[in-house]
């Protein structure tokens, strides 16, 4: 290229990256290690009228609540995914209870601003009456929605119509033992099924059962495997993520920009293109650092490595802190290295239903499919299921979990965890009675 046209180039995309070049960048940022002492969780919202959840909500009142809640003084991150459900982020905490307090007083500030406009947060993984609608129309989502097309109508659900509750745990020690990265990376895939059944709470939709208790994740495991599946776990993980990520095949190539950062043109959907052939080839254009970056954010396997862990198997949850359970279970049992070593025992029985040779990866793996079909029905992930929830409350209280979230994990593994039932069974048994769902459903209100 000249270099009138390479300084073009910079300009509108930024600095060329190569394939040995990407593969250094992955490398060095998926797993950032050290003593585990952050959280934090992402929680996403479907929003509706109150007791009215089969209503749509105009995009235009949508984006007027979007914008009240933006005003607030909030910690946490507001964002909007494409069919219009809520996500607040929070910042890396310190410790279990720092992000629960700090997310804890965001969401009363959500919810208050919430119900002045005659709307409320509901914590449901996929939505059970309305068909997926987006709502955001930017070049980004336009491609995504183009590219999981091609796979069928589960891109849109899961783009418009779920909802879930997302931990995020630091990688770990570079050190093997409990708390290892490879460890705690290999524990994250052990104990995703037993997260998807203990928590399903999504077995509606359009109106109807659909056979799943976790009707979110069978939508994951229905789109493009390309973008959704885990990596090998036979592999060194920062090895493994690495070929994930440039083996996975590009949604899309952003097109030009004019000087305002504007696009000028709707974005590129390649097909059969993958990251590491992109780079090979420098067609349409050669890729750029910024390109990576968004072709990381385009890749979903239920345990995403950024540095930290993302664990994204876990159904939106009910009620104002029904969110709490599963981040206190799953950070006491990464965090502790007694429940730690206790979980990943408990759990090792399961791998052969995990991982077993030659079937596809999770979320597709026959275990990852029990879970989401039968929830805590299946007596193997019963088991693990009262083991690991043993594990954390034993360990809670060396974490410094305060007794109001010891007490909410307790009544929560009585409910339904020895109980072999996840909240999806109690919107069954409302559905089967005629009922209509209300949004404090976990108080067993059902009308």
């Amino acid at each position: 290229m000249p270099e009138g046209d390479c300084t073009t180039y910079r300009a509108k995309y930024g600095t060329a990256v190569s394939e040995s070049e990407a593969e250094a960048l992955v490398t060095g940022i998926c797993f950032k290690t050290g003593p585990p002492r952050v959280t934090g969780v992402e929680l996403e919202w479907l929003i509706h009228e109150p007791h009215r959840l089969h209503l749509p909500i105009a995009p235009a009142r949508l984006e007027t609540a979007y914008a009240a809640l933006r005003a607030l003084p909030l910690h946490s991150l507001i964002t909007v995914e494409p069919g219009g459900q809520l996500e607040l982020s929070s910042l890396p905490a310190a410790s279990l209870m720092d992000c629960v307090s700090d997310v804890s007083a965001d969401l009363a500030l959500v919810r208050d601003r919430l119900a002045t406009l005659d709307l409320t947060l509901t914590g449901l993984g996929a939505d059970p009456w309305r068909p997926p609608s987006r709502i955001l129309r930017r070049p980004r989502y336009d491609a995504m929605e183009s590219y999981l097309d091609r796979a069928g109508p589960a891109g849109r659900r899961m783009m418009c119509s779920t909802a879930s509750v997302q931990i995020c745990l630091d990688a770990g020690h570079e050190e093997p033992g409990p708390l290892g990265y490879g460890r705690r990376w290999r524990l994250a895939h052990l104990l995703g099924p037993v997260l998807v059944a203990a928590f399903a709470n999504s077995p509606v939709q359009d109106g109807r059962a659909t056979g799943w208790r976790s009707t979110r994740q069978a939508v994951w495991a229905s789109i493009d495997p390309g973008t959704s599946g885990a990596p090998s776990l036979d592999r060194e993980p920062r090895a493994a993520w690495t070929r994930r990520v440039l083996d996975a095949p590009v949604m899309f190539i952003r097109s030009g920009q004019d000087g305002d950062g504007e696009d000028t043109a709707p974005w590129a959907v390649p097909e059969g293109l993958t990251f590491r052939g992109w780079a090979r080839s420098g067609a349409p254009r050669p890729p750029t650092r910024e390109d990576l970056e968004h072709h990381l954010t385009t890749l979903f396997p239920p345990v995403r490595p950024r540095g930290h862990l993302e664990l994204r198997m876990v159904d939106a949850q009910p009620g104002a802190h029904g969110w709490i359970v599963p981040l206190a279970v799953t950070s006491a049992l990464f965090d502790d290295p007694q429940a730690a070593e206790t979980a990943y025992r408990a759990l090792k029985p399961l791998a052969e239903r995990a991982f077993p040779p030659g079937a596809p990866a999770a979320p597709r793996s026959p275990l990852w499919l029990d879970a989401a079909r039968c929830g805590l029905a299946d007596p193997e992930l019963r088991e693990a299921a009262v083991a690991c929830f043993a594990a954390a409350a034993d360990a809670l209280p060396r974490v410094g979990a305060s007794a109001e979230v010891r007490q909410a994990v307790a009544a929560y593994t009585e409910r339904y965890v020895l109980r072999g039932r996840c909240p999806a069974d109690d919107l069954l048994d409302g559905h089967r009675d005629g009922h209509h769902y209300d949004h404090e459903h976990e108080k067993g209100i059902l009308r």
